[in-house]
C-alpha cells in the first residue's frame, strides 16, 4: 500500500531495514495529536474495500478522518477539520507546505501518496496556476478522497494510479521535470522500502528541474533515521531537517536557499499561510540545515 501518511514517529532502535517491517503498526502509525476528549467514540461514515485493507472514513472531535482497518488506534492517514476544512490539522503537513519558503512558486509539482488530498488541495489553493500530479497505488484511496475529502482531479490536478517509484523511473527516462516533488507515501508500517533507497532518490533528483526541491515526510524516531539522512546526503548533499512530531527532509537539485532568502520568502507568503495554521517564525526556526552526515553510516540501497 502506498498512501499519504502518518504524523508521529516510530520508536528508535537498531537501524535495520528488515526489522522495521516487523514492528506493530500501533507503534509506528501514531498520527494525529490527541484531543482532550479523545475518548469520544468515532462515528463511521463509510467503509471502502481495498486490496490493502478496509478504508474507514469517520468523524470525531470535530474532524473527518481516514484510516485503514481501525478507527480506534492512534494512526490517521488524513484528518480534516469540519469547522475549518482548509486548516492543516497535522504538523507534518504544515512543515511540508512550509517548504514553499525554499521554492515559493513551483509551476510543476509531483506528490507521491494521496490520502485525503490535504497537500493537493492546499497547493491548488495557494498556487492556482500550478500543475499538480499525484501518484497513488490504491484506487480505493482515490475514490474516498473524491467522495469524502473534496479532492477534484482535472487538467491541472491529475491522478495516476500506480506505484510511485515506477512512475518516477518512467518520468526520468522520458525527461520529465518537476519544480517540486513531495514524498508522502506510507504502508501500514512505514515508508515502503523501495521509496527510501539511494537508487530511488537518484531517480527523484533526475526529475527535479534545476533548483527544484524534494520534500519528504519521514518519522523523527525511525530506526532508519541516520541511514535515511546519509542516503539523502549522498544524493543531494546538504538538506534542511524540519522536526515536529515527524521529520520533513527538504533537499534541492542545486544549492539550498540561504537564511536571508528563506526569511524573504516566508514574509511574502505569511498572509497566505497563516490561515492554514502555519506560523512564520515557528516554521522558519524549523529549517535546520544539515551539511554533512558521518561517513561511517551506511546508505540505504536496493
Amino acid at each position: 500500500m502506498t498512501s499519504a501518511g502518518y504524523d508521529v514517529p516510530s520508536p528508535s532502535g537498531t537501524p535495520s531495514m528488515s526489522r522495521i517491517r516487523q514492528l506493530p503498526a500501533l507503534l509506528l502509525a501514531c498520527a494525529a495529536l490527541l484531543h482532550p476528549d479523545a475518548d469520544a467514540a468515532p462515528r463511521l461514515l463509510h467503509s471502502e474495500p481495498s486490496q490493502f485493507g478496509t478504508i474507514l472514513v469517520f468523524e470525531e472531535n470535530g474532524e473527518r478522518c481516514m484510516n485503514f482497518n481501525s478507527m480506534v488506534d492512534f494512526g490517521r492517514q488524513t484528518c480534516m477539520s469540519l469547522e475549518q476544512p482548509g486548516a492543516l490539522v497535522f504538523s507534518y503537513t504544515r512543515m511540508m507546505i512550509g517548504a514553499l519558503y525554499a521554492r515559493p512558486e513551483p509551476k510543476t509539482i509531483l506528490i507521491v501518496g494521496l490520502g485525503g488530498a490535504t497537500l493537493q488541495k492546499t497547493l491548488a489553493g495557494l498556487l492556482p496556476g500550478a500543475s499538480i500530479d499525484t501518484v497513488e497505488i490504491d484506487p480505493a484511496v482515490g475514490t474516498v478522497a473524491r467522495e469524502y475529502f473534496g479532492y477534484q482531479p482535472g487538467p491541472t490536478q491529475r491522478l495516476f494510479i500506480e506505484d510511485g517509484r515506477a512512475y518516477i523511473e518512467r518520468a526520468h527516462r522520458a525527461g520529465l521535470q518537476y519544480d517540486m516533488v513531495m514524498l508522502d507515501a506510507f504502508d501500514v508500517d512505514y515508508i515502503p522500502e523501495h521509496l527510501m533507497t539511494l537508487e530511488f532518490l537518484q531517480h527523484v533528483k533526475g526529475i527535479l528541474a534545476p533548483g527544484g526541491i524534494v520534500v519528504a515526510n519521514t518519522f523523527t524516531n525511525s530506526q532508519l533515521y541516520q541511514r535515511e539522512s546519509a542516503t539523502y546526503a549522498a544524493v543531494f548533499g546538504a538538506f534542511f531537517n524540519l522536526k515536529e512530531g515527524n521529520r520533513v527532509i527538504i533537499a534541492a537539485n542545486g544549492a539550498l536557499p540561504d537564511d536571508e532568502t528563506l526569511a524573504r520568502n516566508s514574509k511574502a507568503l505569511a498572509g497566505k499561510l497563516k490561515p492554514l495554521g502555519i506560523d512564520r517564525e515557528h516554521t522558519l526556526d524549523q529549517f535546520v540545515r544539515i551539511d554533512g552526515v558521518g561517513s561511517d553510516i551506511a546508505v540505504l540501497k536496493d
